[in-house]
Formats: C-alpha cells, sequence, structure tokens
C-alpha cells in the first residue's frame, strides 16, 4: 500500500526546496551566494526564466503593438491592407514552427548565425552557447510571435475613437503625442487590460520555443518541468508534474490579480 504524502511533493528538492533553501540560507555569507545556490534548484532554476520572459515580453508586446497600430492607422488607405497582412504573418505561423525556422537561423550555417559570426569575425560564436544569448532569442522570438495579437487588438480599438473628440484636442492645440497620451489611450485602457490578462496567461505558460530551441541547457519553464516529468523513460511523475502544475496555476492567480482589481474598479467607477 502506498503512504500519503501530503504536502511532501510541494516541498521537496524539485519543488519549493524549504529544507534546501533554508541550507542555502544558513551557508551562505552574502545574498550574492545564498540566491546562486537557490537558482541552482530546478523549481526556482524555471521560475526565474519563467518570470523574466513573462516580464519582459508583456510590456514590450504592449508598448510595440500600440505603436505599430497608431502608425498603421495612420497610413494612407492604399497602404493600410497590406501592412496589416504584413503585421500578422508571425501570428499565422504555428509556435513550433515559427520557432524551429528561427532556430535554423541562428545556427551556425544559418544567415542569423553565420551574419554575427562575420561581424565579430569569430566562427566559433554562436547564439546558444551562452545562457544570456540563449534567453535573449527566446525573449526576441516571444516578442515577434505574440506581437501581431496586441497590435491586431489595438487597431480595431482605434476605430472607435470618437473622431470629434480628437478634432476638438486638436482645435485647442493638442499636439499628436499629446492627443495620443491623454485621449486614444485612456479610450483604449479596457483593451489595454484585455490585452495584458491574455499575454500574461499565454507568456507565463512559455514552452514551445524551448522545445524548439531544444534549450533546455540554458532555459528551463515550469510548463517545460511539467512536460520532462510526464516523459520520463518508463516511470512518468505524475505526482511531481501535478505539483508543478498547481504551482503554475498559483504563479498565474498572483500575476493576474492586480489587473482583475484594476479591471473590477474601473466597471464599478462606470456603473455608478
Amino acid at each position: 500500500m502506498g503512504q500519503y504524502n501530503g504536502l511532501g511533493t510541494y516541498i521537496n528538492r524539485s519543488h519549493l526546496a524549504f529544507a534546501e533553501v533554508g541550507n542555502a540560507w544558513g551557508s551562505t555569507t552574502t545574498f550574492g551566494e545564498f540566491w546562486d545556490q537557490v537558482f541552482d534548484l530546478p523549481f526556482y532554476n524555471a521560475l526565474i526564466f519563467t518570470l523574466t520572459y513573462t516580464a519582459i515580453v508583456t510590456p514590450l508586446v504592449l508598448v510595440l503593438g500600440l505603436a505599430i497600430a497608431i502608425g498603421v492607422n495612420g497610413l494612407p488607405k492604399l497602404m493600410k491592407g497590406p501592412s496589416i497582412f504584413v503585421s500578422l504573418l508571425p501570428f499565422l505561423v504555428t509556435p513550433l514552427v515559427g520557432s524551429l525556422i528561427l532556430f535554423w537561423m541562428v545556427d551556425g550555417d544559418g544567415v542569423i548565425g553565420a551574419t554575427i559570426q562575420l561581424i565579430f569575425d569569430d566562427p566559433n560564436l554562436s547564439l546558444k552557447a551562452s545562457t544570456a544569448l540563449t534567453w535573449t532569442m527566446l525573449i526576441v522570438y516571444g516578442v515577434w510571435h505574440t506581437l501581431p495579437f496586441s497590435f491586431i487588438t489595438f487597431y480595431a480599438g482605434l476605430q472607435t475613437v470618437p473622431s470629434d473628440t480628437l478634432e476638438a484636442a486638436q482645435i485647442d492645440g493638442a499636439s499628436k503625442w499629446q492627443r495620443t497620451i491623454f485621449v486614444v489611450v485612456p479610450h483604449l485602457m479596457p483593451l489595454v487590460s484585455f490585452v495584458t490578462l491574455m499575454l500574461l496567461m499565454d507568456n507565463f505558460r512559455v514552452f514551445e520555443p524551448i522545445v524548439s530551441f531544444s534549450a533546455e541547457a540554458h532555459a528551463r519553464s515550469l510548463s517545460w518541468i511539467i512536460y520532462n516529468d510526464l516523459r520520463e523513460s518508463g516511470n512518468p511523475l505524475y505526482g511531481s508534474a501535478g505539483a508543478t502544475s498547481m504551482l503554475t496555476i498559483i504563479g498565474v492567480v498572483i500575476l493576474l490579480t492586480p489587473v482583475l482589481i484594476r479591471t473590477w474598479r474601473d466597471f464599478n467607477r462606470k456603473a455608478h
């Protein structure tokens, strides 16, 4: 008969690792040494990459998506259609295929990898050989792939901005920048909240690029840990994968809480 494990799986070395964190705190003399030992633990190593990826990709996609939407909205009608089509191309490619294409491009024989080697005059330079470069490559891919979603959502929202309000602001002497900040952005705030929620949930489960880039030596996410536990040869670690899944859900809830609270307050303010 099996023995009830309680919260043992959640606090073992593969997850929250309370004992290991306590030992690291007692055996180190500086915060740098302490964090080095903590980040060597599998769960915290994956957590720091997941949070870094989410914290960088989400605001970049929001800002760039809005900027591109405003730029395309200001183009002549003849150029809007082709511009929208080109902007949506990354979104039409599945994540697995898109990341594989970039993986081949940054390889030593690929156009990007070979160009970088030529620029730095180093035939052994590889974007896949460094943790920092691998993280950068994954983040750049994340921005490239999710940017069309942000762009098309904001572009649709721009079509609803009242032209009378924009004309009144222009008559009052507001510059284009001031009209954008004080008229357009406040009008799009509900969409900003929606896009932020979607991006946080999507980015926190980053997985496909890591597998496609074979980047697990330098970057592991919480979703990748779940996948790795379930594909253990002959002995899938269902309990470990379930514990990581629950901790991931808790992390998503914590990330979404500030945005949901803001959305709720805005809704109540409009209702009254």
